[in-house]
């Protein structure tokens, strides 16, 4: 099991809980990265969003690509997984960016893709926003583009959405960047069958984890496709000495209170095809975090670790509160029971 952190952009990651002890600054997210490599884990995602998704949109974040090239210049060993919406980006300039930071962390730069689906950040940053489907397909041709300029020169594409004719990319990625990718529609799932290199995944139950791995792994055999490299899933975890303490814990994290935090809810239940909507209770933590039910002793939350581990999952990308603190009750007493 390799064991990820996401980045806070947002000061933190509850819904209910105002202040979570987390800066929105470039020098938590460096003692945060500092820390993680001492401590053993392995990568860190940094999600794009230019709103809060978690606090609300009155209420500041961070800007993931900034985040990660500084994050490339001042780490040594983790993997640095940046998020990208095509809406936001060109393809070009962003195989640049990456070949870039590429070179700065020594090919330690892998790509998230995220077909996006908050409707309202599009209206604020003029992104490109369109029906669902319409997203994936344009997704698919941006990282043909990227892997191609990656790959050869001079590159030309011609699609539906971009054409490139006879660009230059040089120097080329030391490490070709992998593409992860997640996905719950048919859309999402035919695209990323054919043009991701690792899945991944918001929260679910250990069933939820084993029918989807399955079912990824039908569709790339299916299509002439390797295998996918990695399988992840998000998760929020609650590490105490006493489970009564962990669940006391959950319970206050989960008190719903009506509020801007939820002003993004509908956006996301309704500009996405979700498997199964989550209710304001999973909502109150970002990503499905909940449902994995990494909550309880160290003991207890390593014995649900390998459980998803048995079923095909081998990258947990993690979330908890305050994350310094955690991440450190997390890296000391749940890491060496797994390893």
């Amino acid at each position: 099991m390799r064991f990820g952190y996401w980045t806070p952009l947002f000061g933190g990651w509850l819904r209910n809980v105002d202040d979570e002890q987390m800066d929105v600054s470039w020098d938590y997210v460096l003692t945060l990265a500092r820390r993680a490599e001492a401590l053993g884990f392995d990568l860190t995602l940094v999600p794009e969003l230019n709103l809060n998704d978690i606090k609300g949109t009155a209420h500041p974040s961070l800007e993931a690509w900034a985040l990660a090239a500084a994050l490339a210049a001042t780490t040594e060993r983790l993997e640095i997984m940046a998020a990208m919406r095509p809406g936001y980006h060109l393809p070009a300039v962003t195989a640049k960016q990456a070949a870039t930071i590429d070179e700065i962390s020594g090919g330690r730069f892998t790509f998230n893709v995220v077909s996006a689906w908050w409707a309202e950040e599009a209206r604020q940053y003029g992104g490109i926003f369109s029906e669902h489907d319409d997203r994936y397909r344009r997704t698919a041709e941006f990282v043909e583009i990227m892997q191609g300029l990656w790959r050869q020169t001079p590159f030309s594409f011609h699609g539906e959405y971009y054409d490139i004719d006879n660009a230059h990319l040089e120097p080329k990625p030391r490490v070709l960047p992998r593409i992860y990718a997640g996905g719950e529609s048919e859309a999402g799932k035919s695209s990323i069958t054919n043009y991701a290199d690792a899945y991944v995944t918001h929260g679910g139950t250990v069933h939820e984890l084993r029918a989807k791995i399955a079912e990824m792994r039908e569709r790339r055999d299916a299509a002439g496709k390797p295998p996918f490299e990695a399988f992840g899933m998000a998760a929020y975890v609650i590490v105490r000495d006493i489970e009564s303490e962990a669940r006391a814990e959950l319970a206050r994290i989960t008190d719903v209170q009506h509020g801007s935090a939820y002003e993004s809810y509908q956006d996301f239940i309704s500009k996405s095809q979700l498997e199964r909507v989550p209710s304001l209770e999973d909502y109150s933590v970002s990503n499905r975090g909940l449902r994995p039910g990494l909550v309880g002793t160290p003991e207890q939350v390593a014995e649900r670790i390998r459980a998803f581990e048995a079923v095909g999952v081998d990258t947990l990308l993690l979330q908890c509160s305050p994350q310094l603190e955690e991440m450190e009750r997390f890296g000391s007493q749940v890491i060496p029971l797994l390893r």
